[in-house]
């Protein structure tokens, strides 16, 4: 099995900013998605800080991607990672703002 990392990148509302129903209803629809998932998940990872800083190799700062958090699944190639994001809660927005950056997870060059 390969292990694939899921990062969620868009415009989220911060938990703090949202009514409790509101959490709720976020909780239970990610809830319902790692249920389906199941035993593809190796590690359901965490949400991220808003605000991020972006390191540049000549030393400057750079602009942060609007990444809100990740998680690892495990599966046998891409295509059945890609699947597994069928029905993510991240992607129920349907305004094009919210994406599931999908990427293998390579073992590190001699170890």
């Amino acid at each position: 099995m390969k292990k694939f990392m899921l990062l969620y990148k868009g415009p989220a509302t911060p938990p703090e900013q949202m009514s409790p129903d509101a959490t709720q209803k976020v909780m239970e629809n990610w809830k319902a998605w790692m249920e389906k998932v199941g035993a593809a998940i190796a590690d359901m990872g965490q949400p991220m800080a808003p605000g991020g800083q972006s390191v540049v190799d000549d030393g400057s700062a750079g602009q942060a991607d609007q990444l809100n958090g990740f998680s690892i699944l495990q599966a046998e190639d891409m295509e059945a990672a890609v699947k597994l994001v069928d029905g993510h809660p991240f992607l129920s927005d349907k305004t094009g703002q919210f994406s599931v950056e999908v990427y293998e997870l390579l073992p590190a060059p001699g170890m």
